[in-house]
């Protein structure tokens, strides 16, 4: 037995070491270490990283910013060749510093040293390349000492986007053709005259601050709004111009439109591009989904993919420029909705009628009309779902508490149910201080949010209304 025991373990023991031999133990393999490197570059806030070019970079721990930035910009320039102009580049970090040395110290910069003094892996380190004239954009302070500052320059031959620093306001001109002519009614002359009209009315506005870091706007920066509208959809192309991160209500609006193979039309209305686009926009909303009821007395509504959209915000925005711009207002709201609107009225005195839903007009109308205790007690209970939705349903005692029901429910439809879109519209009026005008002067801008009956004359849209109270 044991010679055969011997046999067996030796049979074990060269199986064994054939496979080993066989199939030799994996080595692991090298993993390069990498790091994060976007793109920053001047914008009219300041500096701010472009959104979607950060890109992955392998890296060596010994690495400085001589290594890391010619690196970090062939990288950008393989896969953002359109984020890349010509121009000195240099290293930033997060904090928009330019990279020399480690944060806090004296010690030149070194990628392994860094990330042991930000305490984070490599993967999570991001740097930033900027150009350099945009890093100095508006620093007066003279530089120490160029020689110890690392710069990288992307040659011409690698800039896809020359061109791009000549395009100005002069550009949009040229745009239009040589059929620009007719149009100088856009002219930012023109659109400023309005909201000249609208500060000197309601100028100066007054605004006690305690905080000493105050912001000053350069208002020599702001850009004008530019927006291509078809006029089969003036809704789809107004909202993408107010959607834009580029787009700033203090500047002109730049009207120009467009038919439906997107060539720009030669002849506008003789009202001028401007004020023709606002009118159009103020028709167009009244027949959205934010409003509800008659054509002379609607309410805001509510809609969840609108609010999803954060589009009563836009709206109350397109309003507030539309009047301010000199154009008109929406001039379809109910007078119980605009007194709420602007604070005259703590809650919404509707009638059933303006319950624009006429199963629950209907059912309302049931309630109020009941003329015993017995059957308001069954209407109560048949319509309890309707009832306990608005928080209505509750034990009837008397024929009276009829009227107490109606009454809660239509506040429940017309504010409470109301409350998310109410707040963003308001927050969308108070774009260029227009919503503070409305609470201080309710009844001037009446005409430009109710409906009247009467049909707007060129000279009630050409100026916002004059008031001998300029102070508010």
């Amino acid at each position: 037995m044991l010679p055969s025991f011997a046999r067996h373990v030796g049979r074990m023991w060269g199986f064994l070491h054939s496979s080993h031999q066989l199939h030799p133990p994996r080595q692991a393999k090298a993993v390069g270490l990498q790091i994060s490197i976007g793109i920053m570059s001047r914008t009219k806030n300041g500096l701010k990283p472009q959104r979607g070019k950060t890109m992955p970079l392998n890296v060596e721990p010994q690495w400085s910013t001589t290594q890391i930035l010619p690196a970090a910009l062939k990288k950008q320039q393989d896969f953002n060749q359109n984020a890349m102009v010509d121009g000195e580049y240099v290293l930033l970090y997060p904090d928009r510093s330019q990279v020399e040395n480690i944060p806090g110290t004296d010690r030149p910069f070194v990628l392994e040293h860094y990330k042991e003094a930000i305490g984070k892996s490599y993967q999570r380190i991001t740097l930033y390349i900027c150009l350099l004239q945009d890093l100095s954009y508006g620093d007066d302070s003279s530089s120490e000492s160029d020689d110890c500052e690392a710069f990288g320059r992307l040659p011409m031959k690698m800039s896809p986007k020359q061109s791009l620093p000549t395009t100005s306001r002069a550009s949009g001109g040229q745009a239009n053709g040589a059929g620009a002519g007719p149009k100088k009614t856009t002219s930012p002359n023109t659109s400023c005259e309005f909201y000249n009209t609208y500060t000197n009315v309601y100028a100066p506005v007054v605004i006690d601050s305690s905080s000493s870091d105050v912001e000053e706007v350069d208002y020599s920066q702001v850009e004008d709004s530019r927006f291509n509208i078809n006029r089969a959809n003036v809704w789809d192309g107004a909202l993408r111009g107010f959607k834009r991160s580029s787009f700033d209500p203090t500047g002109s609006l730049l009207v120009k439109f467009t038919d439906d193979i997107g060539q720009t039309e030669d002849a506008v209305d003789t009202g001028g591009p401007t004020r023709e686009f606002l009118t159009l926009l103020m028709d167009a909303i009244k027949y959205r989904r934010f409003f509800e009821g008659r054509e002379d007395g609607k309410y805001l509504s509510f809609d969840s993919k609108a609010a999803d959209g954060d589009e009563y915000f836009h709206v109350g925005r397109m309003v507030a420029m539309s009047i301010v711009h000199g154009g008109p207002g929406p001039r379809c709201f109910s007078e119980n909705f605009y007194h709420y609107l602007v604070g005259k009225v703590k809650t919404i005195e509707a009638p059933i009628a303006d319950v624009p839903d006429p199963d629950l007009r209907n059912v309302l109308l049931e309630i109020k009309n009941a003329t015993t205790l017995e059957e308001l007690l069954e209407l109560n209970d048949k319509h309890a779902s309707m009832l306990q939705t608005a928080g209505c349903y509750r034990c009837l005692r008397t024929l009276e508490d009829k009227e107490q029901v109606v009454n809660d429910y239509i506040q429940w439809y017309f504010t409470y149910r109301n409350h998310v879109s109410f707040q963003r519209f308001k927050d969308g009026l108070a774009t260029l201080n227009l919503f503070n005008a409305l609470e201080q002067h309710p009844s001037l801008f009446q005409p430009y949010m109710v409906y009247s009956g009467r049909p707007e004359s060129r000279d009630s849209r050409g100026a916002v209304p004059s008031t001998n109270e300029p102070n508010w």
